[in-house]
């Protein structure tokens, strides 16, 4: 569906196939080289393993008693990807994340450049793939990636069917809409089409042709997830229509039967302001070398804001509209994650890449100083991880609370193998970042400061995701302390202490679970005569006090914090008592 909108003026335009290369570069590469280590990719991975272990579809079964928290779409692609291997891996599990990142970027380059300049159009491409926020939604196996690229690409498919008159059927769109919903529910259809409601009101289109256009379209969207939902029905019954509910309605009236993201409303700005790093800073800095117009505030302003507002080209008012409704509408629950504002990255890139050509045409020393920022970072980092490989940083200097997790991290990059793509990807940190100092005060800034302030900025994210990310970050993971209990346990179930109900207790060993190929369910599910139980040493007391008939023998201490609920993970022997 993402190729049918790319026509043959793309396939002769250089920038399009050099920013194609970029991201299977940037994307692609190092997807497998993290384990999961925190409990949001893991549960969904499990997910798509349990489709395929159990051959369902519809309503599969993991953590011994958990039916899906969200629709399935994205547990479909990583089932279909996992087909190609046999089993669902990291790799496997990320794949369709980075897709639809990779797929949003692509066509929203191909939607800006047919409609305006090529550079601004190329430069906002990068800004998307680049910002925090996306990268790392785009890296991870969650559902807020799939769901963001099939809302950003519906909102582009909608807009050319405003282009021709709204005549026809856009069944595309409507494609992508249903995709939205069976990623993660209604909101994916609702958010587009009212973004384009209200840009068709803005421009002077009645509203009751609006109102039935969009109803039409939105009707026509819940088809398929319509099939989903009754055939979810049959299996799930009851117990699935409360967790729909729960899900969308009572999520958004802040009214969960467990604590859901409560935050105050400016949370989103924060979180914005976070997810757009590294290029937050460069606004900031920019501020230093702009002045605002004579008379900006003074009266009349607000005739002169409409004014601007009405003479808007239709692609900028569109992509502010987007901006401003998506963003209102997440204010407005209880519940709100910075994930949920990730449909405006793209149109926000798209102004912050018309001023990023501003300023280098402009107001280049704003550039120069934030690309020595950038450099200056580099550079430390590098100098940080020669100093730490080198065994020059005592553990010592660690103490409190995570003394000893920060002493592993320690320990990790000490002992990380200094050959092969690690070096080129510090080479090429390195390269991107003198390379950018020996341009700074020459005139060939103009022409390639802003394509070596870029490869400063990739340098530094495939460092992270292809080298030392991992070393740190696989500290945490659960995965080696899972193989171990998978030594012990070869076959079989495992038994944990967790509630086999939902309400109250959505946490799960999520990880330990996954690693362990989906073979751990709650306890009190079966209540068997002897097995082996997941605890740590307060969850064996607790079992103990519960289930006076049972004796426990702690057979494995793995002394390692789950990266699920930061308790040691245990593995005991028990047995029922003969009476």
């Amino acid at each position: 569906m993402y190729i049918c909108a790319i026509n043959v003026s793309e396939m002769n335009d250089k920038l399009f196939w050099r920013l194609a290369a970029i991201i299977f570069v940037f994307l692609f590469l190092f997807l497998g080289e993290a384990d999961f280590h925190t409990k949001g990719e893991p549960r969904e991975a499990a997910v798509a393993l349990s489709i395929l272990q159990q051959d369902n579809w519809i309503l599969p079964i993991n953590n011994g008693v958990d039916i899906p928290y969200k629709p399935p779409f994205l547990h479909w692609c990583i089932a279909l990807v996992s087909l190609l291997v046999g089993t669902v891996t990291e790799y496997t599990a990320r794949f369709p994340s980075a897709l639809a990142l990779a797929a949003m970027v692509m066509l929203g380059y191909v939607f800006y450049s047919r409609r305006g300049n090529r550079q601004v159009a190329f430069v906002a491409a990068l800004l998307t793939l680049t910002t925090f926020e996306l990268h790392r939604a785009g890296t991870n196996c969650r559902v807020d990636m799939m769901l963001t690229a099939l809302m950003v690409i519906s909102l582009f498919l909608l807009y050319r069917w405003t282009e021709r008159g709204m005549r026809g059927v856009p069944w595309l769109a409507i494609l992508c809409l249903s995709g939205a919903f069976l990623t993660k529910g209604p909101v994916g259809v609702l958010l587009p089409c009212l973004v384009t409601a209200v840009f068709q009101l803005c421009k002077g289109m009645g509203l009751r042709r609006i109102f039935f256009r969009f109803l039409l379209i939105g009707l026509a969207s819940c088809v398929l997830p319509l099939f989903w939902y009754v055939a979810a029905y049959l299996q799930g019954g009851e117990y699935f229509l409360r967790l729909v509910m729960e899900e969308n309605l009572l999520r958004f009236l802040g009214k969960m039967s467990y604590a859901s993201h409560h935050n105050p409303a400016y949370y989103n700005v924060l979180t914005v302001l976070a997810g757009f790093l590294p290029y937050t800073l460069l606004v900031l800095i920019s501020l230093f070398w702009i002045r605002p117009r004579r008379g900006l505030l003074s009266s009349g302003w607000w005739e002169r804001f409409k004014r601007y507002f009405r003479e808007m080209d239709d692609v900028r008012l569109f992509s502010l509209l987007s901006i401003v409704v998506i963003f209102v509408f997440y204010c407005i629950p209880k519940s709100k994650r910075s994930v949920y504002l990730m449909p405006i990255y793209p149109f926000i890139a798209y102004f912050l890449a018309e001023y990023v050509i501003y300023l280098w045409r402009h107001k280049p020393t704003a550039l120069r100083v934030y690309g020595t920022i950038l450099s200056s970072l580099s550079l430390l980092t590098l100098a940080a991880f020669i100093v730490v490989r080198m065994g020059m940083i005592p553990e010592t200097v660690f103490t409190g609370k995570h003394a000893a997790q920060n002493q592993a991290f320690l320990h990790a990059l000490e002992t990380v193998p200094i050959l092969g793509v690690g070096v080129l990807l510090l080479a090429f940190m390195l390269f991107a970042a003198v390379f950018f100092l020996s341009l700074r005060g020459s005139d060939r800034f103009q022409r390639w400061g802003l394509h070596a302030i870029f490869a400063i900025v990739f340098s530094i994210f495939m460092v992270q995701d292809g080298y030392l990310g991992p070393a740190v970050l696989n500290v945490k993971s659960d995965k080696p302390y899972a193989e171990r209990i998978a030594r012990i346990v070869p076959a079989g179930k495992v038994y944990s202490t967790h509630t086999a109900e939902l309400e109250g207790d959505p946490v799960r060993p999520f990880s330990v679970n996954f690693y362990l190929g989906d073979r751990v369910e709650p306890f009190d599910k079966t209540r068997p005569a002897q097995g082996y139980l997941l605890a740590c040493d307060e969850d064996a007391r607790g079992f103990l006090q519960e289930h006076p008939g049972y004796s426990l023998e702690l057979v494995y201490d793995s002394g390692h914090r789950s990266c699920d609920d930061r308790k040691v993970i245990q593995l005991y022997r028990f047995q029922r008592r003969m009476p």
